[in-house]
């Protein structure tokens, strides 16, 4: 008599489900029930999939299975032995967390969930259930944790701390392109990621404060020496009084410049660079060198009255006759009092 074959008591957590008994005989009854798939499974491969509705399981619905079993002598008339696997296609939930590092060594500890549903069992079958002996779901979820985990590290490691440590639903939008395409070709797709918690240690922390600040490396490196420093000198009382002569006051000095040099202001961004930049360091955009000496041809800084060069007056200027301010020579009036020239 041919029996019925069936997922009779799908849990709502359940993900995939492998019917008990592996001899199957032709004309055995499949109910697949909707938001389902069973798959045949032998031989370490997936052959053919059904959808919702109840199959008699004859050659003609079994094709590819029946092309491998043709070669066994008398295949049609007694059962053969074949897996079943039930394949949920809910949508479910994952969680995900770990450790890793971000494009600049810095320790990162994330956490969060991750929705996901099968979009094709038959490579979901082959690739996960079958290729990694996650038959149960407890064993699956596991699986999918770990893969999860493995690439988010690889994505996260590209980024800078800046990039993402505050910001969840950037870095949750960002997750979930870049592990899209790995999700595909298990048979997965990747519905949502949700970061729910992003941290690093006390010291990074302390350093992305003042990056997002504004002060320069340099004058960070010097703060944490000094802080070090002193947590070291508390340890040992008695080397203190002898070793703070010589130690802390180099190190609790501001840097001195080995030399002055002459700066510009961008005209865009308001940074300063070397005199001699012909782009803003910050921005790219052409800076104002200085004016020509109108008799050497010599490059002078912005505002400077004379040619550094060869002395000469760069700018002519005549005295208001009202108020005796200097004005540019060529003006029709005074900049200070409005006074006709």
């Amino acid at each position: 008599m041919p029996k019925v074959i069936e997922w009779a008591r799908a849990g709502e957590d359940e993900i995939v489900w492998k019917y008990p008994n592996e001899e199957i005989a032709w004309g055995d009854n499949l109910i697949v029930h909707e938001y389902e798939a069973a798959v045949f499974f032998r031989d370490g491969k997936a052959y053919d999939v059904f959808r919702a509705g109840r199959h008699v399981l004859t050659t003609a619905n079994l094709p590819l299975l029946t092309k491998v079993l043709s070669k066994i002598a008398g295949f049609d008339r007694v059962p053969f032995k074949c897996a079943i696997f039930f394949i949920s296609l809910k949508q479910f939930q994952g969680k995900f967390g770990a450790q890793s590092q971000t494009r600049e060594l810095a320790p990162i500890k994330f956490f969060g969930s991750f929705w996901f549903r099968v979009e094709e069992p038959n490579l979901f079958v082959n690739e996960v259930v079958g290729g990694q002996g996650a038959f149960t779901t407890e064993k699956l979820q596991g699986f999918l944790r770990g893969y999860f985990n493995e690439r988010l590290i690889d994505t996260l490691s590209q980024y800078s701390l800046t990039d993402v440590y505050g910001k969840l639903d950037e870095t949750s939008l960002m997750a979930k392109n870049a592990l899209f395409d790995a999700f595909s070709r298990i048979g997965l797709e990747l519905i949502d990621v949700k970061f729910e918690g992003i941290d690093t240690t006390p010291e990074w922390r302390d350093r992305l404060f003042y990056i997002k600040t504004g002060v320069a490396a340099s004058e960070i490196l010097r703060m944490e020496t000094v802080q070090k420093s002193s947590e070291s000198l508390s340890k040992s009382p008695g080397a203190a009084v002898g070793a703070g002569l010589a130690i802390i006051p180099p190190i609790f000095q501001q840097p001195t410049p080995a030399s002055p040099q002459a700066m510009i202001l961008c005209p865009k961004c308001n940074f300063q660079n070397p005199q001699s930049a012909k782009f803003c360091s910050n921005c790219g955009s052409p800076l104002q060198v200085g004016v020509s000496c109108p008799k050497c041809g010599t490059l002078n800084p912005a505002g400077a009255k004379f040619c550094i060069n060869c002395g000469s007056p760069l700018q002519s200027t005549i005295k208001c006759p009202k108020c005796g301010s200097e004005v540019q020579a060529g003006a029709k009036f005074c900049p200070n009092c409005g006074e006709k020239l």
